[in-house]
């Protein structure tokens, strides 16, 4: 059974050679340590015949083609939750306006600033927008609890 050699570097992994070779291998520009990497053991002994002629060595590749290209932090999943949260009681919160245009108003003015901020990356920016809006939903709802009363 073939080894798939690997080389571990801080940059990008770069496959040097076609799966369908013997002896596939993946490179990496500057790599300044080689790992070998034996295949899985619970392999079907050919691929289907639309995954083209590479044969079983092609599966290890094409797996990892198919994960997806960034996968989020612990961190980064719980900011992204808090985030929606968010959203979720501006929106809610707006719902309650009695005034249709100020209502219309308020929903596009939330949709347009979290859409205008979904590329900010920086963990404190991202925290200290959050810390706003809950400030922008506190003062919506108490200005709705005076309204009511």
């Amino acid at each position: 059974m073939s080894k798939l050699r690997l080389r571990q570097s801080e940059t990008a992994l770069s496959f040097s050679s076609d799966c369908r070779a013997p002896g596939a291998s993946a490179t990496v520009a500057g790599a300044s340590r080689e790992t070998e990497l034996a295949p899985p053991r619970h392999r079907p002994t050919s691929a289907p015949a639309h995954w083209g002629s590479g044969g079983p060595r092609c599966l290890d590749v094409m797996a990892a083609s198919r994960l997806p290209p960034a996968t989020l932090t612990l961190k980064q999943f719980v900011r992204r939750q808090q985030v929606l949260l968010l959203y979720r009681r501006i929106l809610q919160a707006i719902r309650q306006v009695p005034n249709d245009s100020d209502r219309k108003y308020l929903k596009d003015w939330a949709r347009e600033e979290f859409k205008r901020n979904k590329s900010a990356t920086e963990e404190d920016t991202i925290r200290m927008m959050i810390t706003q809006g809950n400030m922008q939903l506190k003062e919506l709802e108490k200005t709705l609890a005076l309204a009511r009363s």
